[in-house]
């Protein structure tokens, strides 16, 4: 190793956005090629997962055959586009031609700016003029400004030199407000024509990240807008597959959220177009060591990858006769920036106890690092759960009161009617929220098979709540934060 761990500033950053060794460090996580290979266009996991990372992997992309637009909605007009809410429709259907939409004049974008192939044959020729001649009347130019597509004074001009041949609407021109009402018509001739212009040597993609901004759970207008969303992209996906050629709209959702929303088909969706992002502690094809050692590698090497047991120490065992691997491992919900903290902190830690940058991580500087990071823990658990459970702090007060990391349903009873904040308030449903944001889990019994273990939202999407559970643990992350010790709990 041609430095040692004390000689770096970190090991990049929790936030994709910030993360300096993203491109250099991106590994080919499963959900990244089914995405890419255009088989799953629904990329859900948890925050922090890896999500953003592979959005900003396939809009970044440069090659000849690659194409992307990729869209964030931090500045979008979201009240021009529910402007475009259909009225005598299903809910669930009420946003999915105004999504449709601008999807399709995304891809006119790409195929106009981007696509140097265009167009690839005689019939690509006259569908891409039909297009350029329709954003360019419309918008006034071949590039339009997305997040004024729903400007409710713009005029879409549908006559004249435009070629898209849309039927069944008279007027030459109608105003962004008269969209709703002509807006099938509309979106069917921009379809046809593009996908005639899309060139079937060539990948295309259209990509959709941070929907969870401005989210809160009893918006149902959010929730209609997503399902138009995740309706849209799979019509336009079929449609793209039965015309023979490779484009996917690809939607990336927190799992939380997706598993919220209630719509016609979302199973045929769930079975047949989810890829999940998640990441293996032990085995499998990629693990949160394989993705750290080759930030190892990038930071002391210049590239490659350096073995997890350069930086570390796993010649002496942690107190709890882990290696340093599954204690970190233990304390995180199996995500990057999880890991990424994790490192960073026992990195703080090391450099602060050792003038010596060239040893490796001890024991003494893993345990130095759980309080930052346990505190790092909880205040991320406030972006997923507080808009889920307005009073979740007060669940966590019932914790501290409690005092363990093993508790039981009694003595959770016992401390929650100790909160008078609490009185009005669901026992059952404070602990299955603390249980769907993996706070706690629960012990479940083996049954026929023998044997007993606890049961994790984090490590099985597809977990659900037991009421008649009777003993539970609080995840060892949030034991410093939450001033908890580690006792076996015994039944009252």
């Amino acid at each position: 190793m041609a430095a040692g761990p004390g000689a770096r500033s970190n090991f990049g950053a929790i936030d994709a956005d910030e993360d300096a060794l993203l491109r250099e460090c991106f590994q080919d996580h499963a959900a990244y090629l089914a995405a890419k290979s255009h088989t799953h266009w629904l990329i859900v996991g948890r925050k922090g997962s890896g999500k953003t990372a592979i959005f900003k992997r396939l809009i970044t992309e440069r090659a000849f055959d690659h194409f992307a637009y990729g869209h964030t909605f931090d500045d979008y007009p979201w009240e021009h586009h529910d402007l475009q809410a259909q009225l005598g429709v299903p809910e669930e259907r009420r946003y999915f031609h105004s999504w449709k939409y601008l999807i399709l004049v995304s891809l006119t974008k790409v195929l106009l700016n981007q696509d140097q192939s265009q167009p690839w044959d005689d019939d690509s020729a006259d569908a891409l003029e039909g297009l350029e001649n329709f954003v360019v009347d419309s918008y006034g130019s071949r590039n339009p400004d997305l997040t004024q597509l729903f400007s409710p004074d713009r005029e879409l001009k549908l006559k004249g030199s435009l070629r898209l041949g849309i039927a069944n609407v008279d007027a030459e021109k109608i105003t962004i407000r008269e969209l709703p009402a002509h807006v099938q018509e509309v979106n069917a001739s921009v379809q046809r024509s593009a996908m005639q212009a899309l060139n079937p040597d060539r990948d295309y993609y259209i990509c959709f990240d941070q929907l969870d901004l401005g989210f809160t759970v009893d918006d149902e207008r959010y929730a209609q807008r997503l399902v138009g969303l995740l309706l849209a992209a799979r019509d336009l996906n079929r449609a793209a597959r039965d015309a023979g050629k490779r484009m996917s709209v690809i939607v990336f959702l927190r799992d939380d959220i997706y598993e919220m929303l209630q719509f016609e088909d979302k199973n045929k969706i769930t079975e047949n177009n989810v890829s999940r992002v998640e990441w293996n502690r032990p085995g499998g094809t990629l693990t949160l060591k394989d993705l750290m050692e080759r930030r190892f590698g990038e930071v002391y090497t210049g590239g490659g990858t350096a073995d997890w047991s350069d930086i570390f120490d796993e010649n002496k065992q942690m107190p709890s006769r882990q290696s340093k691997y599954a204690h970190i491992c233990d304390r995180t919900f199996l995500r990057p920036r999880d890991m990424i903290k994790f490192c960073n902190e026992v990195l703080d830690a090391y450099t602060d106890r050792h003038e010596d940058a060239d040893g490796k991580f001890d024991n003494e500087s893993v345990i130095a690092a759980r309080e930052g990071y346990s505190e790092y823990l909880l205040r991320e658990l406030d972006d997923e759960i507080a808009k889920h459970a307005p009073v979740y702090q007060e669940y966590l007060e019932v914790l501290k009161t409690i005092g363990n990391i093993h508790f039981t349903s009694a003595q959770f009873e016992e401390a929650w009617d100790g909160r008078p904040r609490l009185a009005k308030e669901d026992r059952r449903e404070g602990l299955e929220s603390l249980f769907e944001f993996s706070v706690i889990g629960y012990l479940k019994s083996g049954g026929g098979g023998g044997g007993s273990k606890y049961v994790w939202r984090y490590m099985d999407p597809r977990a659900r709540f037991d009421a008649a559970a009777e003993t539970y643990r609080v995840h060892a992350g949030f034991k410093e934060a939450l001033d908890l010790v580690q006792r076996r709990a015994r039944k009252s």
